[in-house]
């Protein structure tokens, strides 16, 4: 008879459990929050709404061919960017593929959708490993593996950065290839796991990689093999490593690079979290953002907790993984082992993104516990009294609110019942075996006693050479009477009622943390609206008023995300990355651009000057977003202004390039000078202005690292009374303010007279500015008749109006400039990916100028010429020009492109080696084995005669 396809294919059976357990509590947790897809709420926070989904819908455009660009420059964003590090950092997942099978206008959806898979993934693949490293129920080992999916650090952290469930996937499998490094089997596709697992995402394989090194030195250690086994072991697991990352070098090498010529942004020092905390994320419902998220389910701290004290499992195993826990936990808290956990740098965020190691850890001693079967009643209660004691302690955290309480005594007394009913069954199991029943079928939840390993053998493991896990371990000892049979379906129901307690409980205590983590990320981290009408508008206005590769069409001032460019469509200066190019960075800052995060979130600079230098011929005006709380109700529509400007690739006279070769450095302190200088025509006028407080006195200096006048926010007995600057200025020209370390909303206002305070008039301008902000400049209007302006100021916060503050556009001026720049520039321009071609006037000389961050990469030709390092012009791509030359050729290649492939080719080409040597190996072995067959007839034949 043959067996059930549940326990003939015992891992199979896991890991689906394991993914449908993660799939149904992942989506009961969002339905109970009332979150994106299942509710109003959004869950677009914070680096998902600014970073993911705008990325995956760039990936959507490139797949389906409608994006600006290709793998080497994003046109869309940052005026030009280097995608392809990009691309490894945010994209590389082979799931992010699945977003080309949602419209367009689903993209939320998309990401969504790839989120559960991985997390649903990541518990199959654990599922998976718990059964190669012991033999044990199915069913218990996709427990598990959902516990694993659905930590504290999967559902609270690694859910809104979904790149880094990547890295929850490979742990497992990165484990599996260890295993098979252990058996000696499967090398090359050890070396591809771990190549897919290093392209994935390089930061948290590199995390994950370290931790499956770790459990692979634990288990060479438990099966006490000789010395020189175990260091070959390790050789080959080391040469597995170097191998498979070799294979994802032309990935991470440009990711590396990337890395390096970005800007700097935050530079922050680790501070370890108290003991209440760290212990506090060990249980339900908990959440910090600053504190390591290591909730994986009472049942299994419970086991975990148990192993220790557990009698049938062998001391080593008793000892060598708690230990390894402990380890592990202790090296999250040092500051030197915390570095080495993240690559060497702290991050920005997250302290603790290693934790999903630790829970890995924590699951894999819970099955080692659970494998030598249930822990006795005295093992059970150390365990609970050890979770007693760690309740207690975390009873101190603030992070336990009034809720973790009730969740955690209903999945503690579910998790005990449960196991105290499983160990009840085996109890039964054991008597009847015992007893008359010679080779009992095994029941089919409670799952075979002892089912053989490739390494791992019944009770006393095995490796492939035979050597057992060292140590002596007591079998549990709940003997029946001989002779005597424990009813066989009572023992199924029991051991039925057993595993509805205990999925019960991880299925529940998943579900509440996961919603709570979604709820409270609401209240401290920004969120944005998925897609909807306002993205729908500005997609149809900007595919209405497309003009590239001859203009550039800006997505506008009032964004939605932090990369429109890359959601709604058009070519920008918006750009957020972690990525995001130094010289990008400091070149628009110098023109007057705001920034968030420290300067990797770039901002959209809606000026007429920096228009025409970047060649933005259409611009969408949209209100500001409607989803924003702190955001001015506004339901205009939005719309599209056009400009004429030059073309993407201009040409200046030599005389105005020479400063400009000094690329960002050659700016000065005033962005309304900068502009000029890269217009290359004198457009604004500067005045001094007189600043007056709210009661009308000068403002106090302001300090170093803020210059200017400091703007108070203080409120005055008169509300009428605002701070105020005033100058005088060409009337008719039109009024900028720069004002970065401001914060609040500038108008212009006429001047007040006799029982008026003075109408304002013109548009609003909002700046915002913190710590990690810098507010971009804005204009205010036209300057009166008279010349004299007002600026009248609400302050939101305290904050400074730098000196030179107003700047005053002659728009004839500026018209004449574009006019010079288009007869002197190019008269045809292609781009293709990372290739840009123009066609210039014959007999220009000078400085060819194109409109694109002068990033590193970018190498230039003029005519026939060999391609050099492109030159800097304040910032942007420069070729010289001699007047021999009538077209300029540019092509990017992203540093470490070639030094990643020449790596990978070497990797690819000693595996290849490496498996021609094994494979003429095994031929020789073969016939070797075949030899005695084939010679033994002749021999006897030869005797006959």
């Amino acid at each position: 008879m043959q067996r059930p396809t549940l326990r003939g294919r015992p891992r199979q059976a896991a890991a689906l459990l394991a993914a449908v357990l993660t799939v149904t509590a992942f989506c009961a947790a969002d339905a109970v929050a009332g979150s994106y897809p299942f509710g109003p709420r959004t869950r677009a926070v914070n680096d998902l709404g600014n970073q993911y989904v705008p990325f995956h819908a760039h990936l959507w455009d490139l797949l389906h061919g409608r994006a600006d660009g290709g793998l080497l420059v994003n046109w869309q964003s940052g005026y030009g960017s280097s995608f392809l590090p990009d691309l490894g950092t945010y994209l590389s997942s082979p799931f992010a593929l699945l977003v080309a099978l949602f419209p367009r206008d689903e993209i939320d959806l998309a990401v969504y959708a790839v989120t559960v898979l991985k997390t649903a993934c990541a518990g199959a693949a654990m599922a998976w490993l718990l059964l190669r490293l012991r033999p044990g129920r199915w069913w218990a080992a996709g427990l598990l593996g959902a516990a694993y999916a659905l930590c504290g650090w999967s559902v609270a952290d690694a859910s809104y950065n979904p790149m880094w469930l990547d890295g929850l996937v490979a742990l497992p499998l990165l484990c599996l290839v260890g295993e098979w490094v252990l058996a000696g089997r499967r090398r090359l596709l050890g070396v591809v796991v771990v190549a897919l697992a290093w392209i994935a995402n390089f930061y948290t394989a590199y995390m994950a990689t370290l931790g499956a090194a770790l459990v692979l030195l634990l288990r060479i250690w438990l099966l006490g093999l000789p010395r020189r086994r175990a260091l070959t072991t390790a050789g080959r697991a080391a040469a597995t490593v170097v191998l498979g990352v070799g294979l994802s070098a032309p990935l991470v090498t440009v990711i590396y690079l990337g890395t390096k010529h970005a800007y700097p942004g935050r530079v922050t020092h680790f501070a370890p979290v108290g003991a209440e905390d760290l212990l506090a994320r060990l249980l339900p419902t908990t959440y910090g953002f600053g504190s390591p998220a290591l909730f994986v389910g009472t049942t299994a701290l419970l086991l975990a907790l148990a192993l220790p004290f557990h009698r049938a499992a062998p001391r080593r195993v008793r000892a060598g993984w708690p230990l390894l826990v402990a380890a592990v936990t202790l090296s999250m808290q040092w500051t030197p082992t915390h570095l080495a956990w993240h690559a060497f740098a702290t991050p920005n965020g997250s302290p603790y993104r290693q934790a999903f190691v630790l829970c890995a850890l924590l699951v894999i001693a819970a099955w080692h516990s659970l494998s030598y079967g249930v822990p006795d009643r005295r093992a059970l209660g150390a365990a609970a009294a050890l979770l007693a004691l760690v309740a207690a302690v975390a009873s101190g955290s603030g992070l336990v609110r009034s809720y973790a309480w009730p969740v955690l005594l209903a999945g503690a007394v579910c998790a005990l019942g449960g196991l105290l009913l499983l160990a009840r069954t085996e109890t039964g199991s054991a008597a009847a075996e015992a007893g008359s029943a010679p080779d009992p079928a095994p029941d089919a939840i409670s799952g075979p006693r002892t089912t053989p390993d490739p390494i791992s053998g019944p009770r006393a493991t095995s490796d492939p050479g035979g050597r057992s896990e060292s140590g002596s371990g007591t079998a549990p000892s709940r003997p029946m009477a001989p002779g005597r049979r424990a009813p066989a379906r009572p023992r199924t129901l029991l051991a039925a009622l057993a595993v509805v307690l205990l999925i019960g409980a991880q299925l529940g205590e998943a579900t509440a943390t996961s919603a709570v983590a979604t709820r409270l990320r609401l209240n401290h981290l920004d969120d944005y609206a998925p897609w909807g009408a306002r993205q729908q508008r500005q997609a149809d206005l900007i595919a209405e008023a497309d003009g590239w590769p001859r203009y550039r069409t800006d997505p506008g001032r009032e964004q939605t995300v932090g990369n429109d460019p890359m959601v709604v469509g058009g070519q920008g200066a918006q750009y957020y990355s972690s990525l995001t190019a130094d010289v990008l960075s400091r070149t628009l800052t110098a023109l007057g651009d705001g920034w968030t995060s420290r300067g990797r979130n770039l901002q959209s600079l809606d000026n007429a000057v920096t228009d025409a230098v970047f060649s933005v011929g259409a611009r969408v005006h949209s209100p500001p977003d409607q989803h924003q709380r702190w955001n001015p109700r506004d339901r205009s529509p939005a719309t599209v202004t056009r400009e004429d400007v030059p073309p993407l690739v201009t040409v200046r006279p030599a005389a105005e390039a020479a400063r400009g070769l000094r690329g960002v450095a050659g700016f000065g302190p005033s962005p309304y000078r900068n502009q000029e200088l890269l217009l290359g025509a004198r457009v604004y006028t500067v005045p001094a202005l007189t600043v007056r407080t709210a009661a009308g006195e000068p403002p106090r200096p302001g300090h170093d690292d803020r210059p200017g006048l400091v703007i108070d926010a203080r409120r005055t007995a008169d509300a009428g009374r605002r701070p105020t600057i005033t100058a005088q200025c060409p009337a008719g020209s039109e009024v900028y303010l720069w004002a970065p370390h401001y914060s609040g909303t500038a108008r212009l206002t006429a001047a007040p007279t006799a029982g008026s305070p003075g109408a304002p008039y013109g548009p609003t301008g909002r700046f915002t500015a913190d710590a990690a902000k810098i507010a971009a400049m804005q204009r205010l209007g036209a300057v009166p008749d008279s010349g004299r302006l007002r600026i009248e100021l609400t302050p939101s916060r305290a904050g400074t109006v730098p000196d030179r503050a107003v700047g005053c556009l002659d728009t004839a001026r500026l018209r004449t400039a574009v006019q010079r720049l288009k007869a002197t520039g190019a008269t045809e321009v292609t781009v293709s990916d990372g290739t840009v071609r123009a066609k210039l006037p014959a007999g220009s000389t000078g400085t060819a100028v194109l409109a694109a961050p002068r990033i590193a990469g970018w190498r230039c030709a003029a005519g026939d010429a060999a391609a050099e390092p492109a030159r800097q012009y304040y910032g942007l791509i420069a070729v010289p020009l001699d007047g021999s030359a009538t077209s300029v050729t540019c092509t990017f290649h992203p540093p470490g492109l070639r030094l990643g492939a020449a790596a990978g080719g070497v990797s690819l080409l000693a595996l290849a080696v490496l498996g021609a040597v094994a494979a003429v190996r095994r031929r020789r072995t073969a016939g070797r084995r075949a030899l005695p067959t084939t010679t033994t007839p002749r021999e006897r034949t030869t005797a006959a005669l």
